[in-house]
C-alpha cells in the first residue's frame, strides 16, 4: 500500500505539468487518486485527521445538498450525473493533504514543479508573442502547435484553449516558494522575485484574459502592502510590468490598429488593421477583427454586454426555482428552451452563468450556495491558523485570486478550471505540514 501510496503522490506532482496538456490527464490522474483514498479510507491505513477539519466536513454536506437538489432539477440525469461525480473534486484537498503532503521531499518538488511550469508558460507565450504575423496573427508555440482559429489574434501559449493568463496568474505566488527556498542571497531572491511577478502581469496583459490581468493586479497589490520585507523593492515588479506593456503597445505589431467602433456586446470591438497585400507588397490593405470589448465598455453598459446578458437571464432563471434551482449544469439546456432563448439579444446560449456563485445560486439553491461559502470560510480559518506569515500570505493570495467574487469566472464543475481550482485549495490548506523554516 506505502508503495502505491508514492507512486499516486508522483502523479499528483505532475498535475501543474498536467494542466498544461489539457483537461483529460489531470482529470484521470485526480479520479484514480480519489478512488485510492477511498481505499485508504476504507482499510484505515492512515490517521483520520482529515475529518477533524471542518472544511472536510462541510465539503461532504455541501455534496449531499448537491445530489439532493438534482431531484427538483429541470433535467434530472444530467444534474445527478454532475453531481454525483463532483465529489472527485471536492475530494482533491484532502488528497493533496493526505497523499501528497505526507512527504516532506515531495514537496519541495512540487514548489520546483510550480515554479518551472509558470516560467514555462511565460517563455513559451513570450516566443508566440514574438512570433507574429499582420495577416495571420500569433504563430506557433515554442513546439510550433498553432490553434484551430486562423488567424487568431490572442495568444494561447502551450495551451488549446485561451488560457494562458489564468493559468500563471492562479499558480504565481505558490510558484514564489520556490525562490525563497534555493536562492539564498537576498539581493539576487529580490531582482528574481521582481522579474518573476512583473513577467507575470505583462503575460496575463498580453494574453487578452483582462480577469486574469486584473486578478493577478489584485494579488500583487495585497503581496506588495503586506509584505513583511521588502516592500519597496517589490514595487519594482509593478513598474516593470507596466514599462513591458508600455513598450509593447507602442512598438509591437499587434498593437497597430485602428478602433472602428466599439461596444460592450460579445466581440463588440471593431478593429481594423494593416497587411501587406498579396497582390501588391508596395500596398498595404487592411482587416477588420472583432475582439473582445473594453473593460470599461462593459462597466459602463453592463445590462447590455454579453455578462449583462447571462447574469440577468440567470437571475431569471432563478426566479422561476427560488429553492433547489435550475439543476447543476442545467443553465445550458433552460437557457435553449422558448422561455428563456428570447431573452439573449447579443449572444447565444452558453454552458454555464460564467460566475460561480451565481451558478451555484441558480442551479443549486442558496442553501447549497451557503453551504459553499461556508466551505471557504473555514478554508480560510485553517490557512490563517496553521500556517507562517510568509506562507499564509502567499496562500491567502492564491485563495483571493482563485474565489474573488466580483469577476467573470469558468464553471467549477468542468474538468480543467475544476481541478486546478480544487489542486490549489489542497496546496494551500496543506502547506502548514511543511518544514519551511527548515528549508530556508
Amino acid at each position: 500500500m506505502e508503495i502505491t501510496k508514492k507512486i499516486f503522490c508522483i502523479l499528483l506532482l505532475l498535475v501543474p505539468i498536467l494542466l498544461i496538456t489539457g483537461p483529460a490527464l489531470p482529470d484521470i490522474v485526480i479520479s484514480f487518486s480519489g478512488i485510492f483514498f477511498l481505499v485508504l479510507t476504507y482499510f484505515k491505513k492512515y490517521d483520520y485527521e482529515i475529518l477533524n477539519f471542518g472544511w472536510f466536513k462541510t465539503s461532504i454536506i455541501f455534496w449531499i445538498f448537491l445530489i439532493f437538489s438534482s431531484f427538483f432539477a429541470f433535467n434530472f440525469i444530467q444534474s445527478f450525473s454532475e453531481a454525483i461525480i463532483f465529489v472527485r473534486l471536492l475530494l482533491i484537498p484532502a488528497i493533496i493533504l493526505i497523499i501528497l503532503f505526507e512527504y516532506q521531499f515531495a514537496i519541495k518538488i512540487l514548489f520546483i514543479i510550480i515554479f518551472a511550469s509558470v516560467v514555462f508558460v511565460i517563455f513559451d507565450c513570450l516566443f508566440q508573442f514574438f512570433n507574429y504575423n499582420s495577416k495571420t496573427g500569433f504563430g506557433g508555440d515554442i513546439f510550433g502547435n498553432i490553434p484551430d482559429n486562423s488567424p487568431h489574434f490572442r495568444l494561447t501559449g502551450p495551451f488549446e484553449n485561451l488560457v494562458p493568463g489564468s493559468y500563471v496568474s492562479r499558480f504565481a505566488f505558490l510558484g514564489l516558494i520556490a525562490i525563497y527556498l534555493f536562492i539564498k542571497n537576498k539581493t539576487l531572491k529580490n531582482f528574481f522575485i521582481i522579474v518573476y511577478l512583473g513577467l507575470i502581469g505583462f503575460i496575463t496583459y498580453i494574453s487578452g484574459e483582462k480577469m486574469a490581468f486584473a486578478t493577478f493586479g489584485l494579488g500583487l497589490v495585497i503581496f506588495i502592502l503586506f509584505s513583511e520585507k521588502n516592500k519597496f523593492y517589490y514595487l519594482f515588479s509593478i513598474i516593470l510590468m507596466f514599462s513591458l506593456i508600455f513598450i509593447s503597445s507602442k512598438f509591437h505589431p499587434a498593437y497597430d490598429y485602428k478602433i472602428i467602433s466599439s461596444s460592450p456586446i460579445h466581440d463588440g470591438l471593431l478593429l481594423e488593421k494593416k497587411l501587406e497585400c498579396e497582390d501588391n507588397l508596395d500596398s498595404s490593405c487592411t482587416v477588420i477583427i472583432k475582439s473582445q470589448p473594453k473593460f470599461l465598455e462593459v462597466l459602463k453598459n453592463f445590462n447590455h454586454s454579453a455578462y449583462g446578458e447571462i447574469y440577468l437571464l440567470a437571475l431569471n432563471m432563478y426566479k422561476d426555482n427560488l429553492l433547489f434551482g435550475i439543476g447543476l449544469n442545467n443553465y445550458n439546456d433552460l437557457c435553449q428552451t422558448e422561455k428563456y432563448e428570447k431573452q439573449l439579444k447579443n449572444i447565444g446560449c452558453v454552458t454555464h452563468p460564467h460566475n460561480f456563485y451565481l451558478q451555484w445560486l441558480i442551479e443549486t439553491g442558496p442553501i447549497c450556495l451557503f453551504l459553499f461559502i461556508l466551505y471557504l470560510y473555514y478554508i480560510f480559518v485553517s490557512i490563517n491558523k496553521n500556517q507562517t506569515s510568509e506562507i499564509r500570505l502567499l496562500a491567502i493570495i492564491t485563495m483571493i485570486i482563485l474565489f474573488w467574487p466580483i469577476m467573470s469566472t469558468g464553471s467549477l464543475t468542468k474538468n480543467w478550471y475544476g481541478v486546478s481550482t480544487f489542486y490549489l485549495v489542497g496546496i494551500c490548506i496543506s502547506i502548514y505540514k511543511f518544514r519551511f523554516e527548515n528549508n530556508k
